[in-house]
């Protein structure tokens, strides 16, 4: 049985993997690029690497979970990246949110030294990475998917096999897509709700149970409630994802003029200063515009 494992990038969920994976009796050995985080993730008991060729040495399965195309590029191919450090034969589980053109790159410069590649971005936050509970959106040949099976199984509680690599990067963004809409919309229509008079508990009960709800909605709405916005999925990484899913659009000559708009919001919303706060924070910007419009 593969039991070593590493996990490259160790940000929100890259630890809440690892964590669970640890929890669940394997040998993981985490690396990061970023000092600080080495350091608090020691202090928490994880064992982590000082750099990326002492994390995968003699590891059977490497999964990496960064943060954009250039961060997998570069943990990839560089010549002290993993593909030059990797094991022959070992096995690459790949979980980020990238374009599809950068997942077959890398994969086939894998697959070329003798590697075998799992494409496998996954749904879900910190809380279903930690607890095992993320969609797992899952794409490579059918023997090197039933290899990663049991760790998989660790992560994840609902598989969703898309084809060869690359295909479950298109799912993803696509995924992505139609959860900022939805959150975006939400927060909007949140806000006028709440400005014309109804008050915000009362209005979430009822749009809780009504057609226009979305998945969305209902996780992270509570917390406009109480005017959490710590990060489940920040604003920032949103605004990314949306812009890798408009330039594979163009790519592909499908016009996203919906998807263009959602991400020119949500770079407002950054610029207004929540980055780093949850997309739901969105529907804070709209009440702090509601409350401007009403003193005009």
């Amino acid at each position: 049985m593969d039991n070593k494992i590493a996990v490259l990038g160790m940000g929100q969920m890259g630890s809440g993997m690892a964590r669970r994976l640890v929890g669940q009796g394997r040998d993981v050995v985490g690396y990061d690029l970023n000092t600080q985080t080495r350091q608090a993730l020691r202090k928490e008991g994880l064992i982590i690497a000082d750099s990326l060729a002492e994390a995968v040495a003699g590891r059977q399965i490497i999964m990496t979970s960064l943060p954009d195309p250039k961060a997998i590029r570069a943990a990839w191919l560089d010549e002290d990246g993993l593909i030059a450090n990797a094991e022959e034969g070992s096995l690459i589980i790949e979980l980020s949110t990238i374009d599809p053109a950068t997942m077959k790159e890398v994969g086939e410069a894998a697959v070329a030294r003798g590697l075998e590649v799992v494409d496998c971005p996954v749904s879900g936050g910190p809380v279903e990475a930690s607890e095992g509970k993320m969609v797992l959106i899952v794409g490579g040949p059918e023997a090197t998917i039933s290899r990663a099976e049991p760790v998989l199984k660790l992560l994840g509680e609902k598989w969703c096999r898309t084809g060869p690599v690359g295909t479950a990067k298109v799912v993803k963004l696509v995924n992505n897509m139609m959860s900022m809409g939805n959150v975006l919309v939400a927060s909007e229509a949140f806000a006028l709700g709440v400005a014309a008079g109804v008050e915000p508990d009362k209005l979430f009960d009822v749009l809780s149970v009504s057609g226009g709800r979305s998945f969305h909605f209902l996780k992270r709405f509570p917390n406009v409630l109480t005017e959490d916005y710590r990060p489940g999925f920040k604003m920032e990484l949103g605004e990314k994802d949306l812009a890798l899913a408009i330039e594979f659009g163009r790519s592909t000559r499908v016009p996203t003029p919906a998807a263009s708009m959602v991400r020119e919001l949500m770079a407002t919303a950054l610029v207004e200063g929540y980055r780093g706060q949850d997309i739901v924070a969105l529907q804070d910007m709209y009440k702090n515009w509601a409350k401007k419009g009403a003193k005009s």
